[in-house]
């Protein structure tokens, strides 16, 4: 069992196409590459206009695992998430993305080779869903006709009808939207995908359906995740280890087996407020 050790807060200074069916995959079973972490936190805090969001944060991702952050709100999750491509950078520490510090070299580089997949999806509304998909490809300079394929080749994989690639976000459903996100995030095939709550808007049945689908695209193509939710089922469901955050800190870092049977007060509380069932989401719903 891996745990964190709190220390003292440092002083803050001045300011395969997706298909809805019963999935058997259990992605906590596959085994992801920890010989050498893609993203690592050392000593990582963070803070704004004299308020601590992120204490002394020492994490490591290891490739082709979906670490879930689960928490409150305010317990300092997507935080962490934008401090992985840049979108926020540290008071004190370092973040290594594939041994690197993340500081270091071209920011845009580093955010072109990281997808990231936010509630809503984030479209934008003048665009079709094609050249939404195929935004950071035609940034790179792919040519038009291999951008088309790619964003084809997309489509299906996240179950998306062809006769969709022309229409504007305003026309897609809540869960066409997320696809088409998942799609765009995945456009410049990314090895790092970060997601904040993509699920989180969508209606019981169409999360269910995304998070089953979810589970069939890591199995076919084992991307290192950083998924972030408040969500304990859906934590245990997504997640190869769930990293539990309250108050800015690192509470404990656990398999979704070991979350159940924890005694950590945190991770206990979690498991009391969810009630009955989450053996079945441990199980990826097949129990």
């Amino acid at each position: 069992m891996q745990r964190h050790t709190e220390r003292r807060d440092p002083v803050c200074p001045d300011p395969e196409p997706w298909v809805s069916r019963k999935t058997p995959v259990c992605c906590a079973d596959m085994q992801p590459d920890r010989s050498t972490p893609v993203i690592e936190f050392r000593d990582v805090s963070y803070c704004v206009n004299g308020t601590q969001v992120l204490s002394e944060l020492n994490l490591q991702v290891a490739g082709g695992e979906t670490l879930v952050l689960l928490g409150r709100s305010g317990s300092g999750k997507t935080t962490t998430l934008k401090l992985i491509n840049r979108l926020v950078s540290p008071t004190s520490g370092e973040i290594l993305v594939n041994g690197t510090p993340n500081g270091q070299g071209d920011i845009i580089r580093l955010r072109r080779g990281i997808g990231y997949v936010i509630q809503d999806a984030g479209l934008f509304p003048h665009f079709t869903v094609e050249r939404n998909i195929g935004l950071v490809p035609k940034i790179e300079g792919w040519p038009d006709e291999k951008i088309r394929q790619r964003a084809r080749d997309l489509m299906q994989l996240v179950g998306l009808p062809p006769e969709m690639a022309s229409r504007y976000p305003h026309q897609l459903s809540g869960g066409q939207r997320q696809r088409v996100g998942v799609a765009r995030a995945l456009a410049a095939d990314p090895a790092i995908l970060l997601m904040d709550e993509p699920f989180g808007a969508l209606d019981p049945l169409t999360r269910d359906e995304l998070q089953r689908e979810f589970l069939l695209l890591q199995q076919r193509l084992h991307k290192t995740v950083v998924f972030v939710t408040h969500d304990l089922r859906e934590a245990l469901r997504l997640g190869t280890r769930i990293a539990l955050m309250e108050a800015g800190k690192l509470v404990t870092v656990l398999s979704p087996a070991e979350f159940l049977k924890s005694t950590d007060r945190w991770a206990a509380a979690y498991v009391r407020a969810f009630g009955d069932g989450l053996e079945s989401a441990a199980n990826r719903g097949t129990s």
